[in-house]
């Protein structure tokens, strides 16, 4: 049950940090680099899928190991490299594949990558501390 809970905590988390750096920070700019390649409406359910993996992964290969050895060094510089990794892997592809793919949202989008999952790592250690996980 504190698996779940803990999983569920960490996605909100995660979930409320990206929707307001997408939504309140990041909107404006997205649609000046990249307007003419946005769906009408984003797709929830591709979305929700993302999510759920990114949240699981960073848990599993982050959080985990981290809490285990109860290492805050090890948690934010393997969360950097995790969100190095995943952001990376999304935003090379399409500039590698998309001709239009900005690279000021390469950088941009990168770095939000590499800083949400230090904060969303941090938190969920956190949680984990606060829901007395045996490590």
């Amino acid at each position: 049950m504190k698996q779940i809970l803990h999983f569920l905590l960490t996605l909100i988390t995660y979930t409320l940090f990206d929707l307001a750096f997408l939504n309140f920070f990041a909107k404006k700019f997205i649609e000046k680099e990249v307007s003419h390649l946005l769906a009408e409406k984003a797709d929830l359910i591709a979305g929700i899928i993302f999510y759920f993996i990114f949240i699981f992964t960073l848990i599993h290969f982050v959080v985990m190991p981290a809490w285990k050895s109860q290492n805050n060094t090890k948690l934010l510089l393997d969360a950097a490299l995790f969100g190095l990794a995943t952001y990376s892997t999304y935003e090379l592809v399409n500039k590698a594949l998309l001709k239009d793919w900005s690279i000021k949202l390469v950088l941009v989008d990168i770095s939000w990558g590499v800083l949400v999952s230090m904060l969303v790592a941090y938190v969920s250690f956190q949680i984990l501390s606060l829901l007395r996980f045996p490590a």
